[in-house]
């Protein structure tokens, strides 16, 4: 017990905003930027997939999945943190703190599902190639996307709705955005069934999803050895890419993780932290998807071309 009483808190407090003055400003333009840029960036992936009829393939189809979940994060976190600094207070009503806990949970444990399903995908095409075209179509592959919201859109809202029902004794949470652990550690009663719940999600939605993904590229690995030159030149054109996404979001993830277990860490490193966490693997999926692969590089090249040319004749 933390005290004689319990209650509800209207608001928490987001307590690691500090005073910034006149910077504040700056910070507010430097990350209305990051998510405008956040926001262009995925949009140019998501409807150059669904506009080029070549892209219409399982492979492009997760990819277009991931700019999507980057997107829906991204609404979940910037247009408060954005309003808070340039406000004074930093409270946040308990009805929006449990939304955005819910929405930023949802969106981490979305990406690892979307990136074990695009593991798969992965391991059928180079270890199963001539197996690929039965085994992994359209209607698979979004079959495959709606488990991979579903499972965790259920687990993650149960966890939530745990956390709603808990008697709070305090309202200020040590984070830039609400988080579900702060959340839980304010609570007057006993947590054991909501560290329990909890543990159950993270292992379901983020470490099965992990090692399912290095067990898959163990496999690709194995095969690549062993096959020819041109093979492994085609599945390191096409794993980079979901490799480097997988590891940078993974340490992201690991690094969040830990922020919400450790009370113990300085707050500026907590805050900076955090901001990698909901900033990099936005930026980091359209740009690396559409740097490495050439035939989304490729056709987003050409229908920029083309608009060019257009306007060039208007004018």
């Amino acid at each position: 017990m933390k005290g004689n009483f319990s209650q509800n808190p209207a608001y928490f407090q987001l307590t690691l905003f500090g005073d910034y003055g006149r910077l504040r400003y700056l910070f507010f333009t430097l990350c209305l930027l990051i998510y405008m840029t956040i926001i262009s960036a995925n949009m140019v992936i998501i409807l150059t997939i669904l506009l080029e009829k070549s892209l219409h393939q399982p492979m492009y189809v997760f990819i277009c999945c991931l700019s999507v979940n980057s997107l829906y994060g991204s609404a979940g976190f910037f247009p408060r943190f954005l309003a808070d600094l340039l406000s004074d207070s930093h409270f946040v009503s308990r009805p929006y703190c449990f939304i955005q806990i819910y929405v930023i949970y949802m969106y981490a444990s979305c990406e690892f599902t979307i990136l074990g399903i695009m593991a798969y995908d992965r391991f059928v095409a180079i270890c199963q190639p001539l197996h690929y075209h039965t085994k992994m179509t359209i209607r698979k592959a979004l079959t495959l996307w709606g488990v991979g919201v579903f499972y965790p859109a259920c687990a993650i809202g149960y966890g939530v709705a745990l956390s709603v029902q808990l008697p709070l004794c305090g309202n200020k949470l040590p984070r830039i955005f609400c988080s579900n652990w702060p959340v839980v550690k304010n609570s007057c009663v006993d947590t054991t069934h909501n560290n329990v719940v909890g543990q159950f999600v993270t292992v379901t939605t983020i470490f099965i999803p992990l090692l399912f993904v290095l067990f898959s590229y163990v496999r690709i690995l194995i095969v690549c050895k062993r096959g020819s030159a041109e093979l492994r030149g085609k599945a390191l054109q096409t794993c980079l890419p979901h490799l480097v996404t997988f590891v940078t979001y993974s340490v992201s993830v690991f690094l969040e993780l830990s922020l919400t277990r450790f009370d113990k860490i300085n707050p500026i490193v907590t805050a900076v932290l955090s901001l990698e966490y909901l900033m990099v693997p936005s930026i980091n999926n359209p740009l690396i998807y559409g740097l490495k692969l050439p035939q989304i590089r490729t056709a987003i090249y050409q229908r920029f071309q083309i608009k060019t040319k257009v306007s060039t004749v208007i004018f």
